[in-house]
Order: structure tokens, then C-alpha cells, then sequence
């Protein structure tokens, strides 16, 4: 058996947070819109990651997931979401930090959910 790539579902009340987060500050791409349709929806994809985005609110109650997204990078991508938004930083963990099992990190927060950034 073979996998080659895991897409998360990840809902929000309103699809728009999402599109500030992965999009304006993240550099995700729309690679298919259905954003003006009754039910919102898009696939985002970047460097080979792909998203699905809902806006479903019921769901969005239900369901806050946290990612990593690995980098080789992480003062580049720090320096770049810190200066363009810091509003993102998670306030828990918004410096480049190493954790004790030994990866450097750090965290961003939306609406609706967590990402850490991380570097081995």
C-alpha cells in the first residue's frame, strides 16, 4: 500500500480568515475556487502541500487541529511572517525556540487553528 500526500479538511466560520492566514501570509496558492458558492470552499497548495479550506461553522466549533510544517529555513520564515504578520506569532511560542527534543520551533495562531513552524 502506497500513500502519496495527506490533504487535511480544516473548517472555519468564515473561509476569509483562512485566506488571510494561508494565503497573504503563508504564500499558499488557490488551486481550485468555489469561494462565492453556498457552501465556500477551496484547495489551497504549496510546495507540494495541499489544504482543503471549508467555511462550514458547525464544524468549525468542532474541530481546532494543530499542523507542522517542516522547514529548512526557520529565520527566513520567521523574519518573513514576524515583519509581514505578527499577528499570527502564537503568544506561547513566538520566538524561534529549541525544544527539548531537539527541533527549533515556532507558532502561529488563527481563528481557528495552530501551526507550528519547525526546523530539525
Amino acid at each position: 500500500m502506497k500513500f502519496t500526500r495527506l490533504v487535511p479538511n480544516v473548517f472555519y466560520t468564515d473561509i476569509n480568515d483562512a485566506l488571510i492566514f494561508f494565503v497573504n501570509c503563508l504564500e499558499f496558492t488557490i488551486e481550485h475556487n468555489e469561494l462565492g458558492a453556498k457552501q465556500p470552499f477551496c484547495v489551497i497548495e504549496k510546495d507540494g502541500l495541499r489544504i482543503n479550506l471549508f467555511e462550514n461553522a458547525e464544524l468549525a466549533q468542532e474541530h481546532n487541529p494543530e499542523f507542522r510544517l517542516v522547514t529548512d529555513d526557520i529565520e527566513a520564515v520567521y523574519q518573513q511572517i514576524a515583519s509581514s504578520h505578527p499577528e499570527f506569532l502564537h503568544p506561547n511560542l513566538n520566538k524561534i525556540t529549541l525544544r527539548p527534543w531537539g527541533a527549533r520551533e515556532f507558532a502561529l495562531t488563527d481563528t481557528q487553528l495552530g501551526i507550528v513552524i519547525q526546523q530539525w
